[in-house]
């Protein structure tokens, strides 16, 4: 992934929201050296309340099958059961769909929660058909950006919106009895996005993610790796440190609270997670992965997969 300046900008916009949206000298150096850079207040309240609004909506018109009702894991093992075998997760790359929390639905696959506080995730394809996500996605000042890294033809891969409800007690009646159940409590395994969205060259992948309300401590925020200090780790650092996967403690990592509107830049070679939102107040977000398509192959073992109806659309219009 080249990073670079570029002096264009969307002439349709006000300059200086594109320009904002530019990063400098100090931020490009950081983010060469770390892969991983925070953008306080880059997305408006407006924004953030537009997606929140209209993903209100997908929700209440949400009408997802019995067969269809897919507990979404970040533990691979768990994923390829889950989610692996199933062609509603397989065939989402093009589509928006629906995922949900572990332990929501009874054996017959109806909702033990009510519906709406179930959901774990809707992706892939927010970005490609909702117009709100499209409009975020592919606004002025989100291409300013991208071209201040220098990426010559990036293409948006997939995209989500990460819910991250609160702890929460929730009663319902089985058998006759009321039983409780803490729900959100998934640990999030250690991600590295060019490990599941892999290229030649590896790493030729950038997620882009927006806290749409505020994100600390207590309710889940981003947490990069580190390798001999304070800072995010690269891949092949990591894996060269004691302790492999679930064995490294939360002292190799650095916790990344910030504010909703806040955009957070993650190179697909840096080392990131987040811990379980203990909190009685929601973590909602806004993802999406851009490629460098100039000069990369996509893998075909990749589970997501450009169609025919959709291939990866340019990020640039």
């Amino acid at each position: 992934m080249r990073l670079g300046h570029s002096t264009s900008a969307e002439s349709h916009r006000p300059l200086s929201l594109v320009l904002m949206a530019c990063l400098n000298t100090a931020q490009l150096q950081k983010f060469q050296e770390d892969g991983f850079l925070v953008l306080e207040g880059f997305l408006s309240a407006d924004e953030c309340v537009a997606m929140q609004q209209r993903i209100g909506e997908i929700v209440a018109e949400m009408d997802v099958p019995l067969h269809c009702r897919t507990e979404f894991s970040t533990q691979e093992e768990e994923q390829l059961r889950a989610q692996g075998s199933t062609d509603y997760f397989l065939s989402s790359g093009d589509k928006i769909r629906f995922f949900f929390e572990k332990g929501v639905f009874d054996k017959k696959g109806n909702f033990l929660v009510p519906p709406e506080k179930a959901i774990n995730k809707i992706g892939h394809a927010l970005h490609a058909r909702d117009p709100v996500f499209k409009c975020v996605t592919h606004s002025p000042k989100m291409q300013a950006l991208a071209r201040s890294l220098g990426l010559q033809m990036p293409v948006v891969v997939q995209s989500m919106y990460i819910f991250k409800f609160g702890a929460q007690k929730t009663q319902f009646p089985r058998k006759g009895e009321e039983r409780v159940v803490l729900l959100h409590l998934v640990v999030t395994k250690t991600t590295v996005d060019a490990s599941f969205l892999y290229t030649e060259p590896l790493g030729r992948v950038l997620g882009l993610w927006m806290a749409l309300e505020d994100a600390t401590l207590e309710n889940g925020c981003l947490w990069s790796g580190e390798e001999d200090g304070p800072g995010p780790c690269w891949l092949g650092a990591w894996h060269q440190l004691p302790g492999v996967g679930a064995s490294r403690d939360n002292s190799l990592f650095v916790p990344t609270p910030v504010q909703r509107g806040a955009l957070v830049l993650i190179h697909g070679e840096v080392v990131h997670k987040s811990e379980p939102n203990l909190s009685d107040r929601s973590r909602q977000a806004y993802t999406f992965h851009l490629m460098e398509a100039s000069g990369t192959i996509w893998s075909p073992e990749n589970w997501l997969q450009p169609t025919a109806e959709l291939p990866f659309p340019p990020l640039y219009t």
